[in-house]
C-alpha cells in the first residue's frame, strides 16, 4: 500500500528558553484567549488567536478564521481550563488539551456541555503563539475539573539531531491501523501518558486507559496523503479517516488529529482525536 505524506520542517530559529517557560507562555496565551471570549464574544476572540491558516472542524476542515469571520456574533460563553501542554525542544510548536464548558446562552445558561479540547500551537515570528488548529470532543459532566496544568518530564529534552522523521515513521502505524485493525496499531505507537480523546466518552489520560478505550477499535483507514508539521521532537497531522468492520461495511466517516513526539529515537503517538461528521438521514 503506497501512502504519499508531505513533511514540513520548522527550520526558523526561536529564542533559547527553558521547556517551562515555553510551557508557560502557552499557558499565558491560553488565558488571554479565554479572557478575550469573556469579555468581547467566542467569534472575537477565535478571530484574534487563531493563526491565519488555522485549521477547525465545522463540521469538516476549514479555515478556522474565516469561518468565523462569516458568523454573527453569538451571546454564548465558552471557558476552558488547560491541563496538559508541551512544546518542541527549539519551541516552534507546541500542543495544550483542556476541559471546557460551554453555554449557548450566555454563562448564566444552567445548561452546560462539557467536553475537551485540544490546540495546536505555532511560534509567530514575533514570538508570540497563533493557535495552528483548535477542535476537541463533548461529553457527560466529568467527575472532577482540574484546573492545574503540567507537562511531560521529557519535555525540551529531545533536540532530534538525526532528523528523524515522524512522517516517515507513522507509516508502518497506517498501514497496520487499515490491514490488522486500530486497537493493534494504537497498542504499538501509543505512549505511556498519552491523551485520547472520543466523542461522547471521557479522555483516556494514559496508555492504559487508552488501551481500555481503543480495545475493540475496528479498521481505521486513515486519508492516504498526510502532511506533518514537524519541529525536532514534536509533530502533529490532520485529515480524514473512514472507520469500517472487518467485512468492510462502512461505520463512520470523519477526522483525526495526532500530535507525535520523539521519545529515544521513536516517534510516537502523545495525543489523539477522531471527530466524526455527522450521520447522514437515509
Amino acid at each position: 500500500m503506497k501512502i504519499l505524506i508531505g513533511f514540513i520542517a520548522l527550520l526558523f530559529s526561536t529564542q533559547v528558553l527553558s521547556a517551562q517557560e515555553l510551557s508557560r507562555a502557552i499557558f499565558q496565551t491560553e488565558k488571554r484567549f479565554e479572557k478575550m471570549v469573556a469579555e468581547k464574544g467566542i467569534r472575537d476572540g477565535f478571530m484574534e488567536f487563531l493563526s491565519p491558516v488555522a485549521v477547525m472542524f465545522m463540521p469538516d476542515a476549514t479555515n478556522g478564521r474565516e469561518a468565523w469571520k462569516a458568523r454573527p456574533a453569538s451571546p454564548a460563553s465558552l471557558t476552558w481550563n488547560p491541563i496538559w501542554i508541551d512544546v518542541a525542544t527549539n519551541g516552534a510548536l507546541g500542543y495544550s488539551i483542556g476541559n471546557s464548558q460551554y453555554r449557548a446562552k450566555g454563562k448564566d445558561d444552567p445548561a452546560v456541555v462539557y467536553g475537551h479540547y485540544i490546540s495546536v500551537w505555532m511560534r509567530q515570528g514575533d514570538g508570540t503563539y497563533k493557535a495552528e488548529l483548535d477542535t476537541g470532543i463533548n461529553h457527560d459532566k466529568p467527575a472532577s475539573e482540574p484546573i492545574d496544568w503540567k507537562s511531560p518530564l521529557d519535555s525540551g529534552k529531545e533536540a532530534n539531531p538525526d532528523r528523524i522523521s515522524a512522517a516517515d515513521s507513522s507509516i508502518s502505524f497506517y498501514q497496520k491501523s487499515e490491514e490488522d485493525g486500530a486497537a493493534s496499531a494504537y497498542k504499538l505507537f501509543l505512549a505511556d501518558d498519552v491523551i485520547v480523546l472520543r466523542q461522547g466518552k471521557l479522555p483516556a489520560f494514559d496508555k492504559k486507559a487508552a488501551n481500555l478505550l481503543l480495545k475493540d477499535a475496528p479498521k481505521i483507514a486513515f486519508s492516504k496523503r498526510k502532511l506533518f508539521t514537524e519541529a525536532a521532537d514534536l509533530g502533529y497531522v490532520h485529515g480524514p479517516y473512514v472507520m469500517s468492520h472487518k467485512k468492510g461495511v462502512e461505520i463512520e466517516r470523519g477526522n483525526f488529529v495526532q500530535v507525535w513526539k520523539l521519545r529515544n529515537k521513536k516517534w510516537v503517538i502523545v495525543a489523539d482525536v477522531l471527530i466524526p461528521l455527522p450521520a447522514k438521514a437515509n
